[in-house]
């Protein structure tokens, strides 16, 4: 059963001041503000204290990470919904976040649009995220994809390597740069790993990646 918007206990996670109260602004008319929250470190006991139906969450915060707080959140209190608020617009990270247990990803530059949306999806038990983000990366993370286990076992170091970096959204040109190669040798590696695993698109080279856990991000 979901329940009456006004009535909902959201608490606030930022370690920046004016989002804070800006954020409150927006929200204060509609939701139960419970509590805001600068300090990453009293996170976990401000959220045992009120017990929150809702937290909106800055994703990096200096000292827990907000992947990591929502880790332990959920595992304290199973029912709250998390919102991470964060500038990060990577596959990686929005999977990740989801990996965690949150239940929505509102970017920063659209909170003002998307955050009374967002409350009210995660309160009706339907995940959110932004609508801002690449259209190619939504459908990698909306349909993460999985293949036989050992699939990709003989993609070679480099091939790794260069899937790691088209999985956070890095252009050819910039992959070329990072690994000190030529272009036409990252798209020669392109054509082999997507030989290799059978997939073209590169949403799904982002699934099979983030499927795999071929990922840099680390909690």
């Amino acid at each position: 059963m979901s329940l009456h918007t006004h009535t909902a206990k959201v608490l606030l996670v930022d370690d920046h001041p004016l989002v804070l109260e800006s954020i409150r602004q927006l929200l204060d008319s509609t939701f139960n503000i419970v509590g805001m929250v600068q300090d990453s470190g009293e996170i976990i006991s401000r959220a045992l204290e009120h017990r929150p139906d809702v937290i909106l969450l800055d994703a990096c915060m200096p000292g827990l990470s907000g992947f990591a707080a929502t880790k332990q959140l959920k595992k304290l209190l199973p029912s709250v919904k998390i919102i991470l608020v964060t500038m990060l617009t990577e596959a990686i990270s929005i999977s990740e976040a989801f990996r965690a247990g949150a239940s929505g990803y509102v970017l920063k530059q659209s909170a003002s649009d998307e955050l009374h949306a967002a409350i009210e999806s995660v309160l009706a038990n339907k995940r959110f995220l932004s609508k801002k983000i690449d259209p190619e990366v939504r459908e990698a993370v909306e349909h993460e994809w999985f293949r036989p286990e050992g699939y990709s076992s003989d993609l070679t170091g480099r091939q790794r390597e260069i899937l790691v970096l088209l999985a956070e959204g890095r252009s050819t040109r910039h992959i070329a740069q990072q690994l000190n190669i030529s272009m036409k040798t990252v798209e020669f590696h392109k054509a082999n790993i997507t030989r290799k695993l059978g997939v073209h698109t590169t949403s799904d080279l982002i699934k099979f990646a983030l499927a795999q856990g071929i990922t840099t991000l680390q909690f």
